[in-house]
């Protein structure tokens, strides 16, 4: 190489770096297909820094996340004077940018009871719901047109996030309001913000004790959530439960003989004053409207027919969890003090009378609980939830089962008869009644007549004539003379000892059956009467004392009433299934049983169905059982209709 050339070789390089410093040089690289949805999807909500969207149209301004972070107010003003860029990227971008600011001026949730929300977060949540708004409704397009863009599914998850942020703060205020004898529906003022509430389709019967966000919650032992996309905060309100616990000796009060849940499922919308983009953009004027997904699927905005969000498993949840039934009902089942004394009824969701009912029973030493995934997967089901609602009855499982046939009955038409006092609703016509163990025992009896079966079945056994026979009807004559419910029309009987069970007069049984005690309450109605029937009782030898048998002294197979109650004709027309556990495949089915129910005790001639299940007893949990219960539920409605 010759001395001058080398002398040259600097000024190629600094030519070769002014040509190449002048435009960029592009490389590539592969990109994993995970990576790539990543960086497609993710936004604020999900990593905690802006969305690709919005970093793309803050570089077209000229503008960066960091300058963003330091100077919202700037930032805004910027994106909202660049008449350049086209309407939807700037109201999206604006929306997750408040939504940024929104998430760092909030206290996190474990500390939102020691510290509320301030007035300059609730302002940045309102800001991020308007612009996710005037983006939804008021940017060119509409919703529908948009249907399958990512975008649009990010800025509907900023709305639905600040509506849910700003009905904690709401439900807060309306609360302390309320408790100072203002309506509950009274304005919310704010520094910036009056948002005006309508609380008025959840129905509320006192004031909410709390308001949850569906998002925040998570359950064991509820195998699925169920839940509809769409546009709203889901949210859980809670109610203070009714009080089911017998007062101490002496003291009143009035117990309820029904309820609806005391958690209810509700669905927040934030909507903005206005009918064009710059009106939208300039009110502080909001409505801040609840709805019961269940009653309600779309709503109609500025125009557009948009579905509703809702969440059908939180509110459920949540009252199963806070319950108490676990305990409650063994307490119960032993006599113990905190337990019940009489049947109570829970409606599922609030009462609709164009959905017809299905009621459930529960079994022995049990409670509500019984029927966690059952209900959770009719509730679920969108086809079923349209046309049924869910009834369920917590009783005092250690009552003998006669009685507890009539106080469920009277409790049962007491309610129908307070939320339909014509019976002329639609849902007072075609139920139907499904009972798990000694809950389908009563369901069975519930649609069965008595005839004078079973009153003739004990005046065989004593001498009554004169007043001790009138004290003796009086007291069991209505528990032993009853009329099946004439507006069932399908019945579902699952792992039921409808003619008693072995298990139930064996050691076992026995030692179980010493445990169980009978209410006080109970004691003290029933026991004159019984000391009339041992002084009526047939001359012998030994005369044995009498007692007032409890549930397990009528689950054994060789008890007098569940002998006689046996035979009982199910009502004429009425369609019944049978779900039967076997818990040994390999034991013949006429031999086996569930560990407490054998399979001829649960065995009923006649029904359409019989679906045998390799299960314990508590069947009706399984997968199996829920799938052949929602397949008879959508072959009635094929057959029954609406």
């Amino acid at each position: 190489m010759s001395t001058g050339f080398r002398r040259l070789l600097p000024v190629f390089a600094s030519m070769a770096l002014l040509l190449t410093s002048g435009c960029a040089m592009v490389t590539m690289k592969q990109v994993a297909p995970t990576e790539y949805l990543a960086n497609k999807r993710g936004d604020v909500l999900t990593s905690g820094d802006f969305s690709a969207a919005s970093r793309e149209t803050l570089s077209v301004v000229g503008l960066n996340e960091d300058q963003c972070e330091k100077d919202i107010v700037a930032c805004e003003k910027t994106l909202k004077n660049t008449v350049d860029v086209p309407e939807e990227q700037r109201l999206s971008a604006l929306s997750e940018l408040w939504v940024k600011n929104a998430l760092a001026l909030s206290p996190k949730p474990k500390d939102r009871d020691k510290h509320p929300m301030s007035e300059a977060a609730l302002d940045a949540w309102l800001e991020a719901a308007r612009y996710a708004y005037a983006y939804l409704f008021f940017s060119g397009r509409t919703p529908s047109q948009r249907a399958f863009e990512d975008r649009q599914t990010q800025v509907r998850d900023y709305y639905n996030y600040a509506a849910e942020q700003t009905a904690a703060v709401v439900f807060k205020r309306s609360r302390e309001s309320a408790l100072e004898g203002e309506d509950y529906n009274a304005a919310v003022a704010g520094e910036r913000w009056t948002l005006t509430s309508d609380f008025d389709q959840l129905r509320l019967t006192s004031i909410p004790t709390s308001m949850a966000p569906a998002s925040s919650l998570s359950f064991a032992g509820l195998r699925s959530t169920y839940r509809r996309d769409g546009f709203g905060a889901e949210l859980v309100v809670l109610m203070d439960p009714p009080k089911l616990i017998a007062p101490p000796p002496g003291e009143k009060a009035e117990i309820p003989q029904y309820s609806e849940m005391s958690a209810i499922n509700a669905t927040a919308l934030l909507k903005f004053r206005g009918n064009s983009l710059q009106e939208v953009l300039d009110t502080t004027q909001v409505l801040f409207d609840v709805y019961s997904p269940e009653s309600t699927e779309s709503v109609e905005l500025h125009g557009e027919k948009v579905p509703l969000a809702g969440n059908f498993t939180a509110a459920y949840g949540m009252w199963l969890a806070q319950s108490g039934f676990a305990t409650q009902s063994l307490r119960t089942l032993f006599g113990m003090s905190e337990g019940i004394a009489e049947p109570h009824m829970y409606l599922m969701q609030p009462w609709d009378p164009n959905r017809r009912i299905i009621f459930m029973l529960h079994g022995l030493g049990s409670s509500p609980e019984a029927w966690v995934n059952v209900a959770n997967e009719i509730l679920g089901d969108p086809e079923l939830r349209k046309h049924f609602q869910v009834w369920q009855v917590y009783y005092p499982t250690n009552a003998p089962i006669a009685l507890n046939r009539y106080e469920i009955d009277q409790a049962f038409n007491n309610t129908l008869q307070h939320f339909d006092p014509n019976g002329s609703s639609r849902a007072s016509k075609d139920m139907v009644f499904i009972g798990h163990s000694m809950g389908g025992v009563l369901a069975r009896l519930l649609v069965s007549d008595s005839g004078e079966v079973l009153w003739n079945d004990l005046l065989a056994n004593y001498n009554l004539k004169g007043e001790r026979l009138k004290r003796v009807q009086a007291k069991l004559g209505p528990l032993l003379h009853f009329d099946a419910e004439p507006n069932v029309e399908r019945a579902i009987f699952i792992a039921a000892p409808h003619k008693g069970t072995d298990i139930a007069g064996n050691r076992l049984g026995r030692l179980i059956g010493r445990l169980v005690r009978l209410p006080i309450t109970l004691l003290g109605k029933f026991e004159d009467v019984f000391q009339t029937l041992q002084q009526a009782e047939a001359q012998s030898a030994q005369p044995k004392k009498l007692v007032i048998p409890n549930s397990i002294d009528n689950l054994k197979a060789d008890d007098p009433f569940v002998k006689a109650s046996s035979a009982l004709p199910i009502r004429p027309g009425l369609k019944y299934h049978s779900i039967i556990a076997q818990r040994k495949p390999e034991v013949p089915l006429e031999k086996s049983d569930d560990g407490l129910v054998p399979y001829w005790s649960a065995h009923l001639p006649g029904a359409l169905s019989e679906k045998v299940i390799i299960s314990g007893h508590s069947v009706q949990e399984t997968p199996q059982a829920v799938l052949e219960i929602r397949r008879i539920l959508r072959e009635d409605l094929e057959e029954v209709g609406d």
